[in-house]
């Protein structure tokens, strides 16, 4: 068995990998033809690799297409589970879709940008002057209805399986939820049926290494997006071995 990785800090202890530059693709094609699979592929790469080659990645290719960006997921995750998407409008960025958004969602509201994680790009508007500054950095609105929270899931599924599921909880006043923005990390009370939730719509879709961010309103669970590439912050106090999850899920497609 032959493992190639194009990213070794997210598959180090793996057996049988080797490493090669996302850079250093065409120069070393040959040692990527004889893997078996091939791990962390950059976005860049995959349709080659995938169409191309027709080897097997891991993320799958559904976990990147649809993981891209926030208007790739939200589009899906309306296709198939709407009523667990909060309110969502996705338009370009022109004088009237700001007019229209000022006179139909009621202030505050979320304004992200479509390709940051982290807990960047995403902001509060309370007024059109926070809603023009933002509409400044972006060519799409992607704008979203506020739900007060003091916090949020994070559900982390590798392969057929949630691996772990933990709170961010976020100070009284706060507004971002991430580990990351210094959001507490806590492990109680995770409801069993979020976290099969999430496992349907995951399976459903064919996302296979994600983190699911979700928030509750009046004990209702709305996804907000899912992160491919997800931080692993919660996840190292729960001690549990995301390279083991992943190769043993490999072992299991070969």
């Amino acid at each position: 068995m032959k493992l190639v990785t194009f990213n070794p800090l997210r598959t180090i202890g793996i057996p049988n990998i080797s490493y090669i530059k996302p850079l250093n693709m065409y120069k070393d094609i040959e040692k990527i033809k004889e893997a078996d699979f091939l791990l962390f592929p950059e976005y860049w790469q995959v349709n080659s690799l995938v169409y191309g080659l027709k080897k097997k990645i891991f993320p799958s290719i559904e976990s990147y297409h649809l993981g891209h960006n926030k208007i790739e997921m939200t589009r899906v995750l309306k296709a198939i589970c709407p009523e667990q998407i909060p309110y969502t409008e996705i338009l370009s960025n022109s004088d009237e879709n700001r007019r229209y958004i000022m006179e139909t969602f009621p202030l505050p509201f979320v304004a992200k940008e479509i390709k940051n994680s982290m807990g960047q790009g995403v902001f509060l508007i309370r007024n059109e002057q926070d809603l023009q500054k933002y509409a400044e950095k972006v060519d799409v609105l992607y704008i979203q209805e506020y739900i007060p929270n003091d916090r949020d899931l994070r559900i982390c599924v590798i392969g057929n399986e949630v691996v772990t599921a933990y709170w961010r909880v976020v100070e009284t006043g706060g507004f971002h939820h991430n580990v990351a923005q210094g959001g507490m990390v806590l492990y109680d009370n995770i409801p069993d049926e979020t976290i099969q939730l999430v496992l349907d719509v995951s399976q459903k879709l064919g996302i296979n290494h994600a983190g699911f961010d979700v928030i509750f309103d009046n004990e209702k669970p709305y996804i907000l997006e899912f992160n491919i590439l997800f931080g692993n912050q919660g996840i190292q106090k729960h001690k549990v071995s995301l390279e083991q999850k992943i190769f043993d899920f490999i072992m299991e497609k070969l």
